[in-house]
């Protein structure tokens, strides 16, 4: 065991002495490198001081008020009914929509409009596309329809559309 011990020593002491020559040469190549360097930091600019100025906010109108940042909404004239459930076919725009025909039904005219690949049965009154759509008339070949925009100043306007019939190709 102490053969072994001895030998063990040994070799560990040949390990240590071939690590520290490796330094030596890693030592000198980086002092060698770097012998003409030189650091050039320049010095940090000088903290200016300003005087102080009295500023009472209380008697004047506060910047961040939110009648500051957005316009006072005006509240005459159209308005949609936002409480109201909504129907199917407002949940698609209007460009999306084709009318395919008309059924008669109890003398009332009802027209069928084509979502995708679904079949919706529409009469007057009923709700479509996404600017607050109603049907106002239905016709053999067209379906009329009023729709409310809200312009840039937050007013509603009214806007008339129509949906043509769409034939077959």
């Amino acid at each position: 065991m102490s053969i072994a011990r001895t030998l063990l020593l040994c070799l560990s002491l040949a390990l240590a002495g071939c690590a520290g020559e490796r330094h030596e040469d890693l030592k000198s190549w980086m002092h060698e490198a770097t012998k003409d360097m030189k650091g050039n930091v320049p010095p940090l600019p000088r903290i200016k001081t300003f005087s102080e100025v009295a500023y009472d906010a209380g008697s004047r109108v506060d910047p961040f008020a939110a009648s500051k940042i957005e316009p006072e909404r005006r509240s005459r004239g159209v308005r949609p009914d936002t409480d109201r459930p909504r129907e199917p076919l407002e949940a698609y725009p209007l460009e999306s929509l084709h009318m395919v025909g008309t059924l008669f039904r109890q003398n009332k005219v009802h027209a069928l409009i084509q979502a995708d690949r679904t079949l919706h049965q529409v009469r007057v009154g009923t709700h479509v596309g996404q600017n607050f759509g109603v049907i106002t008339r239905i016709t053999e070949t067209e379906v009329a329809l009023k729709e409310l925009v809200e312009d840039a100043n937050g007013d509603w306007a009214e806007r008339t559309s129509t949906l043509q019939l769409q034939e077959k190709q």
